[in-house]
């Protein structure tokens, strides 16, 4: 019986991005035992996903996870936006096989990533270059994987509270627009701020002439804002 291939997602940003996978695959936005035992994958893909991939999972099936940082230099939670903070402007994604550290395994396939624009612009172009990451290791006739070397930087994922706007911290305009920029993405925590009973949300930043330009939304209720 032919082993099907499967990707494990918890967000789809453009369906349109899946349809263009030469080879089909199934897709999933959780991982589910007995469904696993069915299908018997060949490969499991895995594209945002932040949660730990159980050692009973990706020992027993080839698991190929991507991660939005040109690994071993970005390993941890919230790649895009700590990568902006630092100031970088592009990165990479990396393909690689999941194992017991995380973000450690053996580097299959990496590609250019642009960190410009909006958090939603990014991940959807994470998304589409990942599909095509997919296609391109489906074609091979043969997987080769090579172990991750060089400096490890490790990030943290980013809290609720790393979303409120602090005052009392040096902005420069390009670094708050940078700070709005990175948490505008359909799903997360925006940039906000509270001024008595009234909260502000921030989105679609730009920069004119030296100036910031940004939507403001004003909500009554203090945000209740999940990790991320």
């Amino acid at each position: 019986m032919k082993k099907n291939n499967l990707i494990i997602t918890k967000k789809i940003w453009n369906i349109k991005n899946f349809k263009k996978i030469k080879k089909k695959v199934l897709i999933f936005n959780k991982i589910n035992k007995s469904e696993l035992k069915r299908l018997n994958p060949n490969i499991i893909f895995f594209i945002f996903w932040s949660k730990i991939i159980k050692e009973n999972v990706f020992k027993k099936y080839n698991c190929i996870q991507f991660h939005a940082a040109d690994l071993p230099n970005g390993r941890g939670g919230s790649p895009v936006q700590n990568q902006i903070l630092r100031g970088k402007k592009n990165t990479k994604i990396t393909a690689f096989k999941v194992s017991k550290n995380l973000d450690s395994g053996p580097i299959i396939l990496k590609k250019k990533l642009s960190l410009g624009g909006s958090a939603q612009k990014i991940y959807e172009n994470i998304e589409k270059i990942s599909i095509k990451m997919i296609s391109e290791i489906l074609n091979m006739k043969k997987i080769f994987y090579k172990e991750q070397k060089g400096y490890i930087k490790k990030f943290n994922r980013r809290k609720k509270n790393e979303s409120i706007i602090d005052f009392n911290k040096i902005f420069t305009i390009k670094k708050f627009y940078d700070f709005i920029r990175m948490l505008d993405a359909n799903g997360y925590p925006r940039a906000n701020f509270k001024i008595k009973k009234f909260n502000f949300e921030l989105k679609k930043a730009k920069l004119i002439n030296g100036s910031l330009i940004a939507e403001m939304k004003v909500l009554k209720k203090w945000l209740k804002i999940k990790k991320f």
